[in-house]
């Protein structure tokens, strides 16, 4: 049996005012995570309106496992997203620094989809971690900026799976991150 991978789908809370197109792109993106087998690591906080949330929903609709690690201490935080969730993790810790450190911690890989700045804070650890991040392509925000480029020069020399691995399609992104743990 091969390993399941446990991948975050990174996005915005809809406080951004990401388009209904950005969204679309992230169900997508955990449709063919689940089609393949692999775990959905989640969070929502605040509203259950976000892109990570988006993901959660589509992995849900193809019967995928979801993991969800949230902020609060209580597994009732938010009622509304037990329906797309199979494990609760309740972190205790506020929005920031070491909840996000959990989430980030918690993956093989991660996908960043329309993005702004406190996402930099988890792409920074996932890089420092040597945990392989994508970005999808045509989703603006830092996703746009960080194509294809190294966060400083300290893994140019071992791998091109440190790279911020810029991708069009939810079937690239899977492709390119199995191959980076051969399946």
């Amino acid at each position: 049996m091969k390993k399941r991978l446990q991948i975050w789908v990174m996005g915005s809370a809809a406080d951004l005012g990401y388009e209904r197109l950005i969204e679309e792109r992230a169900i997508e993106l955990w449709k063919e995570i689940a089609k393949r087998g692999h775990i959905l690591i989640f969070w929502a906080e605040k509203d259950v309106y976000s892109l990570s949330s988006a993901a959660a929903r589509g992995a849900k609709q193809m019967g995928g496992l979801t993991v969800w690690i949230t902020y609060g201490r209580y597994p009732d935080i938010y009622p509304l997203m037990k329906q797309y969730t199979d494990v609760i993790i309740c972190s205790g810790m506020d929005r920031g620094w070491w909840r996000e450190f959990v989430l980030v911690s918690s993956c093989d890989a991660i996908i960043t989809i329309w993005w702004w700045s406190w996402t930099l804070n988890e792409i920074t650890v996932a890089y420092q971690k040597k945990i392989p991040i994508v970005v999808m392509k045509w989703t603006w925000g830092w996703s746009d900026r960080l194509v294809d480029t190294y966060l400083d020069d300290r893994y140019k020399k071992d791998s091109n799976r440190f790279i911020c691995k810029w991708v069009e399609t939810a079937k690239e992104a899977l492709d390119y991150i199995e191959n980076i743990f051969r399946f």
